[in-house]
């Protein structure tokens, strides 16, 4: 599926831009379900809230559960200063995750799709187990803000393998909140990690290597159905949505099962739950 040229550009920029691999009618199905999931949430008293900016407010035990469970979590503009919603509940859901892949049958097939195995394959992970899955809303007005990050911070292994497959449910632009890139930027460090020391969650500094400036950075603007694929090391962010438009994404991120998975990452799954591949 990837041709010589294909694995160069991965090689030199560390993602690749695959538009229209996707079919319509998966975007329409993967959508419906979402906003299915999203109405049926009920956030109760304590309402979890989702934000890269004050990673504190990440340190709470939905977090923590999600790793093998699917929640919901919410803008962090989505509430006045009293804890009430300024939006209905349905456009105030920033994420679903994180194991939408192996708990929801719509996700699952959208997931296992068996050229996603052939592109793993291709990019290296000979065992491929899948981690993580994500469907992010980019809320129109209020979809927050993701800063520069790695995903190898949050799911690290030993030798790093991980892979990220960004999929656009809706066309993502420049005014919605698109992805932006820092193309070759998988050759540099691991600048921090995201771990669990007993049940506390905390951005750990590694490298003092700032984050990449304007002038070497990349704007991703794809249509509906277009699939990236983002390596590990990748600094990758993307800006807040204050547009009419939602942006929704899916994410789905896999290691290889051959290298060690470290036990101070957030994402642990319960026992009987092991992660499986694309098959």
């Amino acid at each position: 599926m990837l041709d010589s040229d294909l694995l160069s550009a991965w090689q030199r920029d560390g993602f690749l831009v695959l538009p229209d691999f996707k079919p319509p009618a998966a975007q329409a199905a993967l959508r419906e379900r979402s906003l299915a999931i999203a109405a049926a949430h009920d956030p109760g008293e304590l309402a979890a809230v989702f934000s890269t900016r004050d990673r504190t407010r990440l340190a709470d035990r939905a977090l923590l559960d999600s790793a093998d469970q699917v929640h919901c979590f919410f803008e962090e503009d989505a509430f006045d200063a009293q804890g009430r919603l300024v939006v209905p509940k349905a456009q105030a859901i920033n994420k679903i995750g994180h194991a939408l892949h192996d708990r929801d049958p719509v996700f699952d097939r959208y997931s296992r799709d068996p050229r996603l195995a052939s592109l793993a394959c291709a990019l290296g992970l000979e065992r491929p187990l899948l981690l993580q899955s994500m469907l992010i809303f980019k809320q129109p007005r209020i979809g927050g803000e993701v800063v520069w990050h790695q995903d190898a911070s949050f799911l690290a292994t030993e030798p790093q393998s991980g892979i990220g497959f960004w999929f656009a449910i809706e066309d993502a632009t420049l005014e919605n909140g698109c992805l932006w890139v820092e193309p070759g930027g998988q050759r540099g460090p691991l600048r921090e990690r995201y771990v669990n020391r007993d049940g506390r969650l905390a951005m750990e500094p590694l490298d003092a290597t700032p984050w990449p400036d304007a002038a070497r950075t990349q704007p991703l603007e794809v249509a509906a159905g277009t699939l990236v694929l983002l390596h590990g090391l990748l600094p990758h962010a993307s800006g807040p949505n204050r547009s009419a438009q939602s942006r929704l994404a899916y994410t789905l991120h896999a290691v290889d099962g051959r290298a060690a998975y470290s036990p101070l990452n957030w994402l642990q799954r319960g026992a009987g739950f092991a992660p499986r591949g694309f098959a």
